[in-house]
């Protein structure tokens, strides 16, 4: 993992490398050790496949633009002026359903995780797949963050929620 007086980061990861992180808050600025990500997405776009924290829970502010979520198994839709809560160990995943840019701040306690967004775009290839030794790199750090994620959703997630690749 990375320490916390690491640099602020504007990277592009998730499904696709559609999702936008940009470190606005590192963990290490304020005694509660929480971060702030500003996240963006494209219309009908996946961010990641399900997946699940054992550390940390997100809150989503969104700032423009509608972002689906599914929790467990909840669907629901927020949009602008309204907060989404992720909690750890919760299956989640979310997307933008709408046909305008998703913009929103994912404020993440503790903030430690804020470190991944980074870390993950250094390993991920600027375009196709990553190679099996990449994956595996990427698998270790998911260990380092407590961090599960299933793969074999994103099809079924795309279609579902009637998604662009």
């Amino acid at each position: 993992m990375t320490d916390t007086t690491g640099e602020k980061y504007s990277v592009d990861v998730g499904v696709g490398r559609h999702l936008g992180a940009r470190l606005r808050v590192a963990p290490g600025e304020s005694d509660s050790g929480v971060a702030v990500v500003e996240h963006t997405l494209p219309p009908r776009k996946l961010a990641a496949p399900l997946h699940r924290h054992s550390r940390e829970d997100e809150l989503s502010y969104i700032l423009e633009g509608e972002m689906g979520i599914q929790e467990g198994d909840e669907v629901s839709t927020v949009g602008a002026g309204e907060v989404a809560v992720k909690e750890r160990g919760v299956w989640h995943t979310f997307w933008n359903p709408g046909p305008e840019p998703l913009r929103f701040l994912e404020i993440i306690a503790p903030g430690e995780f804020a470190w991944y967004f980074r870390e993950v775009a250094d390993l991920l290839p600027a375009d196709g797949d990553p190679d099996e030794a990449t994956m595996a790199r990427i698998e270790d750090l998911h260990g380092e963050y407590g961090f599960e994620i299933d793969y074999g959703s994103v099809p079924d997630l795309i279609e579902r929620h009637g998604l662009e690749r």
